[in-house]
């Protein structure tokens, strides 16, 4: 049986979305990118929503729009896919990384010692489709004494009067917190849509706005869109209709548009979200917790607790007292049975690039602790159920010879 990590959903209607995007010879930026946005928009109850090409531009933008460049900090966790720091790196600023909690996420501990002077925005990121603990970041922001520190340096950073928290959500589209969409716990929240996502379209991602009552949001959507238009006044769409070709370019922006062919799959996808392929991936991640839980070794994950509910993107698979290599030796034989895993992260310290410009691992021992004993599990809607069960039996006979030969091992030591 050979079963892959993570294939796109494309059934029907997603086919015939494209064909009708194809068939009214409209490809670009129009019509199923609105129709794309009004739909995040209702999944998430943010005020507004914008499509981009992916989640790093959309995320690259909205530092610059908040005035995040030279000189300043933006706290992240170490744990995440490198995007999460290179964004910051493109804006000219500087990622503070700092460790996890057991759970993978953030630690508002950590965050708090360091914030600086220079700190103008911290992205928290939802691992594996949990939410952060965003009531505990929130207090920590509004803290007299942390907002004493802030120095604005942009008109929206004077506006906001506080460090700005930006989710990083690639993972949790679909997620609660408190029983309502945890999109609603930052002031902007991206998402991804990329291939590998519980929503793709294809590559392309969503900032979705939650700004405090001082901004006006929807003025906000109008700039972010000319924003992601290299600044332009008016996209094709606009100008496609009657006389209304001429246009201006009224600042620096970028060029990050989502196209009308690449929103036309997310479309399809997200109208049977909620109701569909999101508790189909929530069966199964309970599936295979129910499966493991009869074993010491299991880490079980937390994919809902008092107040966060996950989007059930990845199943992170930890196991107890296994080294980094004895991880990846699982990892392989696994493999050679046909099913493919991944892990989910590589802590950024540990890359190349971040060791070269002064990261060290030694500073996250918790990130590096749960990097290494984590095997990501297929969880996808289209796994079928006895894919499902041969997953389960052969993980758990890898772990488990694993295990055992340790345990002899040990007695004959």
């Amino acid at each position: 049986m050979k079963i892959p990590f993570s294939p796109p959903f494309i059934d029907q209607s997603v086919i015939d979305q494209v064909m009708d995007t194809l068939n009214s010879k409209w490809i670009t930026s129009g019509p199923k990118v609105k129709a794309l946005e009004e739909e995040m928009v209702s999944l998430t109850g943010s005020k507004e929503a914008v499509c981009v090409n992916s989640w790093t531009s959309g995320a690259i933008m909205m530092l610059k729009w908040f005035g995040v460049g030279d000189g300043d900090e933006v706290i992240v966790p170490a744990y995440s896919y490198c995007a999460t720091a290179l964004c910051v790196l493109h804006c000219g600023a500087k990622p503070v990384m700092v460790d996890i909690l057991d759970d993978l996420t953030i630690n508002p501990a950590k965050i708090k010692e360091a914030i600086s002077n220079k700190t103008k925005a911290i992205l928290a990121v939802d691992i594996a489709g949990l939410p952060c603990n965003y009531d505990a970041i929130n207090k920590l922001i509004k803290e007299p004494n942390v907002r004493a520190l802030f120095i604005p340096e942009s008109e929206k950073q004077s506006i906001l009067g506080r460090i700005l928290l930006i989710s990083d959500a690639a993972h949790s589209i679909g997620a609660l917190y408190n029983d309502m969409p945890s999109a609603l716990k930052a002031d902007i929240t991206i998402f991804s849509f990329h291939a590998v996502k519980n929503i793709t379209t294809a590559e392309g991602g969503c900032i979705c706005l939650n700004l405090p009552e001082l901004f006006d949001c929807k003025m906000e959507y109008s700039f972010l869109k000319m924003f992601s238009l290299n600044g332009q006044t008016k996209d094709a769409f606009s100008k496609s209709i009657g006389n209304n070709w001429r246009y201006d370019i009224i600042f620096k922006g970028l060029k990050i548009n989502m196209p009308d062919i690449c929103a036309a799959i997310g479309l399809a996808q997200l109208r049977k979200y909620k109701n569909s392929l999101l508790p189909e991936r929530k069966r199964i991640a309970k599936k295979y917790s129910d499966a493991f839980l009869h074993y010491d070794w299991f880490i079980e994950p937390v994919l809902k607790d008092k107040n966060r509910e996950s989007s059930y993107h990845l199943f992170p698979l930890r196991i107890k007292n296994i080294s980094e290599e004895e991880r990846d030796q699982l990892i392989d034989k696994i493999m050679e049975a046909g099913i493919n895993v991944n892990v989910h992260f590589i802590p950024m310290p540990m890359l190349t690039y971040f060791k070269s410009i002064g990261y060290r691992m030694s500073d996250y021992p918790n990130s590096f602790k749960q990097y290494s004993c984590e095997i990501s599990l297929p969880i996808y809607p289209q796994l079928k159920e006895e894919e499902i069960d041969y997953i389960i039996e052969n993980v758990i006979d890898k772990i488990q010879s694993l295990v055992n030969q340790k345990t002899l091992v040990e007695i004959t030591t």
